[in-house]
């Protein structure tokens, strides 16, 4: 088994190899992502991922003077070596590498080359970490920073309400649509990961930040004269050009507003997600309900996502155990 180095900067987020032209990859790299597609029924999300990676991959063998069908496992563990060096973070090289190990795995399966080139090129550790949640405090101060009544800032109230108040994904707050939410019952239908559908709770909080900004002083007000694009009409949350807002815009969203609270740096679609999770648990939630309400497909997911804090183990441990405060018997 070839091991490689998982000691890599995490810092940097580099666009390694990564340009602006389209790639045209060879036929059987183009048969695997409809494989991965149709087969194997990947988001389109997924696939896009797996596409970048290979996009990487094909410009790294293509300086070796290489293609898929011909690589070794020294091109393949140059490839690792290579995103670490500039200093990629560590769940980026994996990820990458999954996707070589795959195209691999599939090229030898289908008869494209006879061996399978990054079979014994192992992962490199991946430490899992988590990111630091909020205090209650410093999301209330971050909720009331947002107080002014233009659209934008009703729109992004709603946005951060809604993230911490139901810790979902940025992806499924953008794939919202007018349809899915039902303020007077106080839920939402999400589609998470693997197109799973599953139906959120929508607290107070959100649900009249929500109501704000789909009023007409709010969501009315970004409308277009005539929609750009299909499906921009039925979205929740749109931009300042009344298209429905991306990833990439709420992402700028969340961290503009976390600059204005003071938490420069320290704010990321991720860490409201977690940040709601920790707090329902340091409150008495049952671990099963914060797993079905994050839309986890396995408890251990959950278990490393959310952490529990020292003081609330204890204090359960202490109310609960017959032994862990009575002086045993003699």
């Amino acid at each position: 088994m070839v091991k490689l180095a998982g000691g890599a900067r995490e810092a940097a987020e580099a666009d390694l190899g990564v340009t602006e032209e389209p790639v045209r990859f060879d036929a059987e790299v183009e048969d695997f992502l409809v494989w991965l597609a149709v087969e194997r029924g990947r988001s389109p999300l997924t696939l896009d991922s797996y596409r970048r990676d290979l996009i990487r991959y094909h410009l790294h063998l293509a300086d070796r003077g290489r293609r898929p069908a011909a690589a070794d496992s020294g091109d393949v563990i140059a490839f690792v070596r290579g995103m670490q060096a500039v200093g990629l973070a560590p769940a980026s090289v994996t990820r990458a590498l999954v996707a070589v190990r795959g195209l691999h795995r599939f090229l030898a399966a289908e008869g494209h080359r006879a061996d399978d080139p990054a079979a014994d090129v192992e992962i490199p550790p991946l430490r899992r970490g988590l990111p630091k949640a909020l205090t209650t405090a410093q999301v209330a101060s971050l909720i009331e920073a947002v107080a002014g009544d233009e659209p934008a800032d009703r729109r992004d109230r709603a946005i951060l309400e809604v993230m911490y108040g139901t810790g979902c994904r940025i992806s499924e707050l953008v794939g919202l649509s007018l349809a899915d939410v039902d303020l007077h019952d106080g839920l939402a239908r999400v589609m998470g990961k693997g197109s799973r559908e599953r139906i959120i709770p929508v607290g107070r909080c959100a649900a009249g930040a929500l109501e704000r900004w789909l009023a007409p002083e709010g969501r009315g007000r970004l409308q277009p004269r005539r929609w750009a694009r299909r499906g921009d009409a039925e979205a929740v949350f749109l931009n300042q050009r009344g298209g429905r807002l991306t990833r990439q815009g709420a992402w700028t969203v969340v961290r503009r507003r976390g600059a204005d609270a003071g938490l420069d740096g320290l704010l990321t679609p991720h860490v409201l997600r977690h940040s709601c999770a920790t707090h329902m648990l340091d409150c008495g939630a049952d671990i099963r309900t914060v797993q079905e309400m994050l839309g986890h497909a396995s408890i251990s997911t959950t278990q490393i996502y959310t952490k529990v804090s020292t003081e609330r183990l204890w204090s359960v441990y202490r109310a609960a155990h017959p032994r862990a405060v009575a002086a045993p018997e003699r």
